[in-house]
């Protein structure tokens, strides 16, 4: 489920050149006291009461918000209301000299009061109520603009805000898998903006292949290790992801040339290895990240506050050279290879191997009967069968076979979530011929979560929490049982949220944010935690568990972008040389969706009114309006 948390930047209350428009006071005097009523309402609002400014089709103005009693506490008596700054993006040409016009930035509406607000308020969608406000101005209609937002008590202005979008998302419960052999997780879909990615995850290796300056042959002895590797798995590549890095003196234009020359060799040595083809990522970038992080506290630190045509400038000569040791280090290829096990019984048909199983099971070849097993569920991970093939094993009902009964339970659910019940069902008589097997309790609780999570039956969730902490006792991996109590509290903060219930679901919040350490997250599973805080408004902590995993230049590209969304607001973080480091990395990722986060949100931006900021203005500048 996705939400659009909308959050807001409190500005000083200052009138703009215009004297009382439309008769709104711009008062300073005694604001404490006529503004109490405002102030008091906006103290009591729970983070979880989101409102917005809303545009439909027709050009039509609403105010939005998911709390009718809040909605009526506001704007109570006949002087409150709500005012409109409509702001255009015209403002911020990186041409213009950004002119501070006071208090009111754009074109300031007429003001819409208590009376005519509920009047018009109505319904819209789940958990929303929106009220009228006008239609956009003609001359606007068709332009990047912004609204902000002036709450008015007895026609007094108390509260000037700017909004700016950022999308927040319940999560996804941590991917459990389903304990086989060992635990076992299928391919699965990540939520990206640009494709529809997917990762396998037996195993992954990763390499740093170095280069000299002006080649793109690598040293064999610097891609010896990763040969090595390979010869030594049992594993086949499926995807290759390969960022080249150039050092960022010379000619960009030569520079990204060399990277994709030096991807393409290491691509090509690969393919050479194996076949059959392999699925290719390549993406190339300067490395100013690496750059501006190792000449921090020397001598030539002052780089840090050039613009990258600068520091060009200044890499040549007897510079260039004194720093050579240094940029040497930056050229390089970090390449990562997702790798799946090979399979021995590969050309055989499902059904030839379903008939070699059920042989190997009668003739008690146990060793043979799991390999076969092994084989048939990757023909059916790969969708070369039908998931009605697991019913065709004939496995006996007994303890000699439970790990076979297990897996044919484990990978039911694995391969269509649908038959969750089914699965669950087999387990819970499977826990009775081995009430102790770490195996069958672990995919017993895993799927429990799953049928509370879905409110497919009644769960007694104290037993549930009771069971997942007894997995220790069993031998399951620490890290694993933490994953699935943080799943636990996911679920339970959903119920709680429901209820309206705040606290305890800031309780259950609190666990998921003082146990993520002790849980191994991917990237992905990383942004995933920082959008649940989020959507439940814990912005200071989404930003914290992040904030270093984006100084790597291997960032995950949406973990980064996410980490922009959450800070880019904050005028002090903004000025210092480490986020002008990470901005740099995310327009060497994709320079487009850098730009594009200074759109209207409307065009899929946060708000450019960041762009008051002279320091995101310069970077914008430098980096997004051609010349």
């Amino acid at each position: 489920m996705r939400i659009l948390l909308l959050l807001f930047l409190l500005l000083s209350l200052q009138p703009g050149s215009a004297q009382n428009p439309y008769g709104i006071q711009f008062r300073q005097q005694n604001r404490d006291l006529v503004c109490q009523r405002c102030t008091q309402a906006f103290a009591r609002k729970p983070n979880e009461v989101k409102f917005s400014i809303q545009v439909d089709d027709n050009n039509t103005l609403y105010f939005e918000v998911t709390d009718k009693s809040w909605f009526n506490e506001v704007f109570k008596n006949a002087g409150d209301g709500l005012a409109l700054d409509l702001v255009s993006k015209e403002r911020y040409d990186c041409l213009e000299i950004l002119l501070d016009v006071g208090q009111i930035r754009g074109e300031l509406l007429p003001p819409v009061y208590a009376q005519e607000l509920k009047k018009t308020l109505k319904p819209y969608g789940k958990d929303r109520f929106r009220a009228r406000l006008g239609k956009v101005p003609a001359a606007y209609q068709g332009k990047q603009i912004e609204f902000n937002m002036l709450f008015l008590n007895d026609k007094n202005l108390c509260r000037y805000q700017t909004i700016y979008n950022l999308a927040a998302y319940r999560w996804d419960l941590l991917d459990m898998g389903m304990y086989l052999d060992s635990v076992t997780y299928l391919p699965k879909a990540i939520a990206r903006a640009d494709e529809e990615a997917y990762t396998m995850r037996y195993k992954t290796l990763t390499f740093t292949v170095p280069f000299e300056k002006n080649k793109s042959t690598y040293s064999p002895d610097d891609i010896k290790p990763m040969y090595d590797s390979l010869r030594l798995t049992d594993f086949n590549i499926t995807r290759i992801n390969i960022r080249g890095y150039s050092s960022v003196e010379g000619n960009l234009e030569r520079n990204l040339e060399l990277q994709q020359g030096r991807a393409k060799s290491i691509v090509d040595a690969l393919q050479s290895f194996q076949q059959p083809t392999m699925v290719t990522e390549v993406s190339s970038a300067e490395n100013w990240v690496e750059f501006l992080t190792d000449i921090e506290g020397g001598p030539f630190d002052y780089m840090k506050d050039l613009s990258k045509v600068e520091v060009k400038g200044k890499l040549t000569g007897e510079t260039a050279a004194e720093l050579e040791p240094l940029l040497s280090r930056h050229r390089k290829a970090v390449v990562k290879l997702d790798l799946e096990r090979k399979d021995p019984y590969k050309n055989q048909s499902a059904d030839a191997l379903v008939g070699m199983f059920n042989n190997a099971i009668n003739e008690n070849s146990l060793s043979e009967a799991e390999r076969l097993q092994q084989s048939i569920f990757e023909k059916l991970k790969n969708k070369e069968a039908d998931p009605s093939t697991l019913n065709q094993m004939r496995i006996p009902q007994q303890a000699e076979f439970l790990p076979f009964l297990n897996r044919r339970a484990g990978m039911r659910y694995l391969l269509d979530e649908r038959y969750l019940l089914i699965a669950f069902n087999e387990l819970e008589a499977l826990e009775k011929l081995a009430p102790n097997d770490k195996r069958v309790k672990y995919n017993l609780a895993a799927l429990e979560l799953k049928l509370w999570r879905y409110s497919v039956q009644p769960i007694d969730e104290s037993k549930l929490r009771n069971d997942i902490a007894q997995l220790k006792n069993l031998g399951v991996d620490p890290g694993l049982v933490e994953r699935m109590l943080v799943n636990y509290n996911i679920v339970k903060s959903e119920f709680l949220m429901r209820k309206r219930d705040y606290q305890g679901k800031d309780r259950a919040v609190d666990y998921i944010y003082s146990h993520y350490q002790d849980v191994p997250l991917t990237d992905v599973e990383y942004l995933s935690l920082s959008q649940y805080l989020a959507y439940y408004a814990n912005t200071d902590k989404a930003v914290r568990v992040i904030q270093d995993r984006v100084k790597r230049i291997d960032v995950d590209e949406d973990l980064l972008f996410y980490y922009l969304n959450l800070t880019l607001v904050d005028k002090e973080l903004t000025r210092e040389d480490r986020y002008r480091t990470i901005m740099l990395n995310a327009i060497n990722l994709n320079k487009d969706r850098y730009c594009e986060l200074f759109n209207a949100p409307a065009d899929g931006g946060v708000t450019f009114q960041l762009l008051e900021n002279d320091y995101l203005r310069d970077t914008y500048c430098e980096n997004c309006v051609s010349e």
